[in-house]
């Protein structure tokens, strides 16, 4: 009987073996004979402009960003490659972003959990940023760029980590016994300081760039706060989540003032996550749950809105991360379309560019 029993186990085994044989030379059969990857849309030829004519155009969508096709890396139809990406390790496309930054070459920084991803359009190239070694990434959840350093906010590690725009760690700020779960940063790159959002002390934190603390302030004023960002003047502007509004404060982090409050309706808020600031002080806040990104000015009263829920160009899904670079280019991470949108300002120093004479004001 115990002969038997052994000879069953070791036919079973056997068959378990051609079994698992047979199901890879499917799939490898299906990865050979997979169609192509559908073409991809030339989304610069998607006219969309907010707010909508008569009325004179503000806003202008320009591009999505998704996987390594957007920097003209190209597809090969693999199944096994579309699944995996090409070392059969890491798919080459974003999963759910949540944090984007742009360097002055035009790089594109979105940060994800376990890495940053960097589409560099220029030089027709897909990279990674702290998916191993020193420096690496658990959840960043804020990027801002200067002098060629890329600073990201990692909750996982609470950490400032620190690269060079090649890709190379360079060091790290912080640690439990500073951070609590920091998650937006921003660089007053007049004044070279470094602001970083600590959500569950309820504070913000000032630094020089070598990392030298200047001065916390915020505590009882702001409540979660998310998004940072700063205007010419040196003003912080919080996304303060808790409060369901902006709150400002002038450069020493005394409270100026705030706005918003929370409802359904335009000028208010239900889930503020990134906030950033053009070159006319305008001020953008994206909103969660409206699934957009509404536009105030410095008073506090709200302009305009972009976006609604979905998955065409211009709609969203739990967006997060928003990045406005020197030439009012709006980057917004779009989390559950795995997807970062990109949007142009259409304001005085865009038309400046395009030797479009600018409105009398």
């Amino acid at each position: 009987m115990l002969n038997d029993n052994r000879m069953i186990i070791k036919h079973r085994r056997i068959i378990y073996k051609i079994g698992v044989i047979v199901l890879l030379l499917v799939f490898f059969m299906l990865a050979g004979c997979a169609p192509p990857a559908a073409e991809r849309p030339d989304w610069s030829k998607f006219e969309m402009f907010w707010p909508m004519p008569p009325a004179e155009p503000r806003i202008k969508f320009v591009d999505i960003l998704q996987d390594k096709a957007d920097v003209g890396g190209g597809s090969d139809g693999s199944y096994a490659k579309q699944l995996f990406g090409e070392d059969g390790s890491s798919a080459e496309q974003l999963r759910k972003p949540f944090a984007v930054a742009a360097d002055k070459e035009g790089k594109v920084y979105v940060g994800e959990a376990g890495r940053v991803v960097v589409f560099d359009k220029k030089n027709n190239k897909l990279s990674f940023i702290g998916e191993a070694g020193a420096g690496k990434l658990s959840s960043p959840l804020g990027i801002a760029i200067h002098d060629n350093r890329v600073f990201i906010s990692d909750s996982g590690s609470k950490k400032i980590v620190i690269y060079d725009v090649q890709g190379k760690f360079l060091r790290a700020i912080g640690g439990k016994d500073e951070f609590e779960n920091p998650v937006g940063v921003a660089i007053d790159k007049k004044r070279l300081i470094l602001y970083v959002a600590d959500s569950k002390k309820h504070i913000i934190k000032a630094y020089n760039l070598d990392g030298t603390f200047i001065r916390e302030f915020g505590g009882g004023q702001i409540f979660f706060p998310i998004g940072v960002a700063t205007d010419k003047e040196g003003n912080v502007y919080v996304s303060d989540s808790g409060f369901f509004r902006i709150a400002i404060f002038d450069p020493d982090g005394n409270f100026k003032g705030s706005f918003g409050k929370i409802g359904d309706r335009p000028g208010s808020f239900t889930r503020p996550k990134g906030i950033a600031i053009d070159s006319e002080d305008h001020i953008y806040v994206v909103d969660a749950a409206f699934q957009n990104f509404q536009i105030f000015n410095k008073e506090g009263q709200i302009l305009m809105f972009v976006g609604g829920a979905g998955a065409a160009p211009g709609q969203f899904s739990l967006p997060a991360g928003i990045y406005i670079d020197e030439n009012d280019t709006i980057y917004v991470a779009d989390q559950l379309n795995r997807r970062v949108q990109i949007f142009q300002y259409l304001g005085d120093k865009w038309k400046q560019s395009q030797g479009i004479q600018p409105n009398k004001k």
